[in-house]
């Protein structure tokens, strides 16, 4: 089989392990990227595309449009709706992804015939995106019946919503945001993969005992929280602390592998884990995240220590006084990751749902 992932970007790492896992089970893979990874991650083909979010300027703006439009939260707004949808939020946001679908034909179109871009087996859609709003893409694999699926993350659902022009054809929407299966009626979880093999666990505690938090945003992850707890816990009990922002992966994983414990998010707008806390697990450090009842039922054998920013002192504070703790949770985070995250597990479970929708 040939198999095509089209992705914005490259976000966390994923697209060259999708690469991986089909071609491990002889099938070619090729992923079409938008525009560069901004922590540096390699690119298939990436196209460049102009008028994207990787600007701070663009996005900045954005921003600001979304406030009056959406409200004081902006492009964070969490949007009502099972699953809830894209529409523009004025004439100006209409009038700019006309332009923008205009403008993009000149790079996607001969990147369509330059490539075969119709000819491929299997249609991976990540963020629920084609190139064109409008659907002009997709349209066109419609119509050669190609098997259509889609994978959201998080912020792509919950705070723009689906495409309709995309989501009408797609046969199966798959997330490893646990929370987002009850807003997309039958969506399927995927746990993100990662060559966990290739990471040497630290099995040993750094002195001082670190902490760190990685972040894109605060108000997602509920940073300020996390930052107000591990300030205090420098001044009461000597730890390290190290917050991870705008650095590339390199450099990321460099002061993730300085670390002892790893703190993901304690916000309610999307309960769970991600690809900072698969990465950190895989260098066994003890993982803390919120994960509320439902995440809990669905994960019953978690490694995590489960935080709030009720608690987050509190459970820091155990970890510390007693360093024996994070060892083991350290442990439990490493076999659990090599568990359900491993290349071959997660392949498994993608050919699998292959299986069910008749592709293989």
């Amino acid at each position: 089989m040939k198999i095509l992932y089209l992705s914005p970007e490259n976000t966390v790492g994923t697209a060259g392990l999708w690469q991986r896992i089909h071609q491990q089970r002889g099938n070619q893979c090729r992923v079409i990227t938008f525009f560069p990874s901004d922590l540096g991650f390699p690119d298939d083909i990436c196209l460049n595309l102009p008028l994207t979010g990787t600007a701070r300027w663009f996005r900045s703006l954005r921003n600001t449009i979304y406030k009056r439009t959406k409200g004081p939260l902006g492009d964070v707004t969490d949007l009502p709706g099972n699953p809830p949808v894209w529409q523009p939020g004025s004439r100006l946001e209409r009038a700019f992804f006309a332009f923008r679908d205009w403008l993009w034909r000149f790079w996607v179109e001969p990147a369509i015939r330059r490539y075969g871009l119709l000819d491929f087996d299997v249609y991976h859609f990540e963020w629920g995106l084609e190139f064109y709003r409008q659907g002009g893409f997709i349209r066109r694999l419609v119509e050669r019946n190609k098997p259509l699926l889609a994978t959201y993350h998080g912020q792509d659902l919950r705070h723009r919503g689906v495409i309709p022009a995309v989501h009408k054809h797609i046969w199966l929407n798959m997330s490893s945001e646990h929370d987002l299966l009850a807003r997309c009626e039958g969506m399927r979880y995927l746990f993100l993969p990662y060559d966990v093999a290739a990471i040497e666990p630290q099995g040993r505690l750094h002195d001082p005992i670190t902490i760190c938090h990685a972040t894109r945003s605060y108000y997602a992850k509920g940073s300020d929280s996390i930052i107000a707890a591990c300030r205090a816990l420098e001044r009461s009990h000597g730890i390290r602390f190290i917050l991870i922002e705008n650095q590339s992966h390199a450099v990321t994983m460099e002061l993730k592998s300085q670390s002892d414990i790893y703190i993901d998010q304690v916000s309610n707008v999307g309960p769970g884990y991600g690809m900072n806390s698969i990465e950190a697990m895989s260098l066994g450090l003890a993982c803390c995240t919120y994960l509320d009842s439902d995440y809990l039922a669905f994960l019953p054998d978690h490694p995590f220590v489960n935080v709030s920013p009720d608690n987050l002192l509190q459970r820091l504070t155990d970890l510390v006084e007693h360093p024996e703790k994070i060892i083991e949770r350290g442990r439990n985070c490493r076999r659990w990751v090599e568990a359900r995250h491993g290349l071959n597990s997660v392949g498994d479970q993608l050919y699998g749902y292959y299986r069910e929708l008749g592709i293989i």
